[in-house]
C-alpha cells in the first residue's frame, strides 16, 4: 500500500482570522478586602498554578498564570506584592514530549503543503535552570506535576543530578533545601511569615496522568483512601502554618472534557475510495473470522459488529487497541477495532496518525497499524475517571466544610463544565472549550488554560473569594491577556 500522509485539520478555519477582539470592560465596585485579608497571599498547587502552557513554563506563561492574574487583582483590594521563581526562558523545556531532547512550547504550525495545522514544538528549547533568587521572599510554590505525594514527600537530588523516581526538577529549581524540603513545607512557612491567604489546588494529578496515558497504567490513579489521607494532611499543614489565614480551595475539572481528548475527532482519517477498498482488502480475513466465532457463540453479535473492521469514502475512525475486547489471540485475532464517537482521542494521536512507522509503504497508523492504548481514553476508562474524579471532590468538599468559617471551595469542575457548554462567557463574549483561538481558552497542548483563560479563571476564584468574605476585588478583562498564537 502506497505511503499516505492523511490530512487532518484540527482546527476551525477561525484560525487563520485574528485573535483580538474587545470586550466591554464590567462594572466594577470599589475594591475592598471585606472579612478577608490579601496582604500577603500564598499560592500551592500543580502545572496550572506554576503558569504552564503550550507544554512548556516559560517566561509569558509564568507571568499569565490564574494565579498572578489573581494577585494583581488583589492588589487593588490591599494585597501585596506575588513573587514566583522566575523561570528564565522564552521558550522553555517540553514538558509532555514523547521523545524528549532540547524541545520548547507548542505553538501552531500551517503546513504549507496540507493545510493541516497542528501544535508544534519550538527548537530549540530551554534547559532548566535553578531559581537564583530569594526563595524566602516566595508566595507560589506550583510545581508542574505536583501530585498530593510528591507534594507531601521530599525528593532526594539536585537540577544536575537527580536521584530518586519522586524527583522533580520543577520544585528542585526553587526549593528551599533540596533532596529535604517539601512543596507544602514551603508553602506553609511562606504563610507562616507574615502570610495572611493562600489558594490551594491540589488533587488534579491524582488522576490526569492516568489520562495522559490513555488509561494504560492503572497505578496511576490514586486510591480513595490514600487521597482523603494526603489531602487532610497537606490543607491541613497549611490551616496550621497560621490559625488567621482564610483560603480558597479548587477542587478538580472534568478531565475527560479536557480539548487534549476533543481536538482530534474520532474519525480523523479521511480515505477515498480507492484507498477505502485498499484498506479494508487487508481485514477480510479477520472479519471473516468474527463471523464465524459469532455463529459459533463464541463472541456476541454486537461484539463482533463492534469490532469488525470497515473503511469507507469520506470521514473514518482509525484501528486501535482495545483491552476490554474478548481474547481472540488463541483464534489468531487480534483484540482491535475501529475508533467510534464514544472514544476520546489524545491530541497528540495527530503526531502519528496516517503515517508508517518505518520504510514499509504498507504500514500505516491507524490503517493497518493499530494506534496503541496510551493515545485512546476508552469508555470504560473514562467512567474511572468520572468516577474517581467525583470521589476525590466529595473528599474536597468535606474537608473544606470542617473548617467553612476559613475556607471557601472554587467549584473549577462547574466552570470547565459552562465553558464545555458555550454557556460561560467573558463580558458578553461567549468562550469555547479549545484551543483555537479567538475564543477558546485552553493553550495549545489541550491541558492547560491559555493567559486568557487563565484569566477567566482568576475570575472564578475572585467570585468565590467575593461571595464568601463580602469582598469587591475587581475581576481582570480577559481581552488584556492573550490568546493562543496563530499559525506560523
Amino acid at each position: 500500500m502506497k505511503r499516505c500522509i492523511f490530512l487532518i485539520n484540527y482546527l476551525a478555519i477561525g484560525l487563520l482570522f485574528s485573535c483580538q477582539y474587545e470586550f466591554p470592560e464590567p462594572e466594577q465596585l470599589s475594591p475592598d478586602s471585606g472579612q478577608a485579608d490579601f496582604t500577603k497571599m500564598v499560592t500551592i498547587g500543580s502545572s496550572i498554578t506554576a503558569g504552564v502552557m503550550d507544554a512548556a513554563l516559560y517566561n509569558r506563561s509564568q507571568q499569565n498564570s490564574y494565579a498572578v492574574i489573581l494577585a494583581q487583582q488583589m492588589k487593588e483590594a490591599g494585597g501585596g506584592d506575588f513573587n514566583v521563581p522566575d523561570i528564565n526562558a522564552e521558550n522553555g523545556d517540553l514538558i509532555l514530549s514523547a521523545t524528549g531532547g532540547n524541545l520548547g512550547r507548542l505553538i501552531l504550525t500551517l503546513n504549507q503543503t496540507t493545510g493541516s495545522i497542528l501544535p508544534t514544538p519550538i527548537v530549540p528549547g530551554d534547559a532548566l535552570t535553578a531559581f537564583s533568587g530569594d526563595k524566602t521572599t516566595l508566595n507560589n510554590f506550583g510545581v508542574n506535576g505536583l501530585s498530593l505525594a510528591a507534594a507531601l514527600l521530599p525528593a532526594s537530588g539536585n537540577i544536575q543530578e537527580p536521584s530518586n523516581p519522586l524527583f522533580n526538577p520543577y520544585y528542585a529549581r526553587f526549593a528551599s533545601d533540596p533532596g529535604n524540603s517539601t512543596p507544602i513545607g514551603d508553602a506553609a512557612s511562606a504563610l507562616a511569615n507574615g502570610g495572611t491567604f493562600f489558594v490551594f489546588w491540589l488533587g488534579k494529578n491524582d488522576v490526569l496522568p492516568y489520562a495522559l496515558t490513555g488509561g494504560a497504567i492503572p497505578e496511576l490513579l490514586t486510591s480513595e483512601q490514600d487521597f482523603s489521607l494526603r489531602y487532610q494532611t497537606a490543607l491541613g499543614t497549611m490551616l496550621q502554618a497560621n490559625l488567621e489565614a482564610k483560603g480558597a480551595i479548587g477542587n478538580i475539572p472534568n478531565i475527560n472534557e479536557l480539548p487534549y481528548f476533543s481536538t482530534v475527532a474520532w474519525n480523523a482519517l479521511p480515505l477515498d475510495n480507492t484507498l477505502a477498498a485498499l484498506a479494508n482488502s487487508v481485514f477480510t480475513d479477520y472479519n471473516n473470522g468474527l463471523d464465524n466465532l459469532a455463529t459459533a457463540g463464541m463472541i456476541s453479535v454486537s461484539e463482533r459488529d463492534l469490532r469488525k473492521i470497515n473503511f469507507t469514502a469520506g470521514q473514518n475512525g482509525f484501528v486501535i487497541d482495545d483491552k476490554t475486547l474478548t481474547d481472540l489471540s488463541e483464534m489468531g485475532l487480534p483484540s482491535i477495532r475501529q475508533t467510534n464517537i464514544e472514544d476520546k482521542v489524545a491530541l497528540t494521536t495527530g503526531q502519528i496518525l496516517g503515517l508508517s512507522p518505518g520504510e514499509d509503504p504498507t504500514l500505516i497508523y491507524g490503517v493497518t497499524v493499530p494506534i496503541g492504548d496510551s493515545y485512546i481514553l476508552l469508555p470504560s476508562e473514562q467512567e474511572i475517571m468520572e468516577e474517581k474524579i467525583n470521589a476525590f471532590n466529595q473528599i474536597i468538599a468535606t474537608t473544606i466544610s470542617a473548617n467553612e468559617d476559613r475556607l471557601v471551595l472554587v467549584d473549577t469542575k462547574n466552570l470547565l463544565e459552562r465553558i464545555g457548554q458555550s454557556t460561560e462567557t467573558a463580558n458578553g463574549i461567549a468562550l469555547s472549550n479549545s484551543i483555537s483561538p479567538p475564543y477558546g481558552v485552553f493553550s495549545t497542548d489541550g491541558v492547560h488554560p491559555n493567559a486568557r483563560g487563565s484569566a477567566v479563571v482568576a475570575n472564578h476564584f475572585i467570585e468565590g473569594i467575593n461571595d464568601k468574605w463580602n469582598s469587591t476585588i475587581p475581576k481582570a478583562n480577559p481581552n488584556a491577556y492573550i490568546g493562543n498564537d496563530l499559525p506560523r
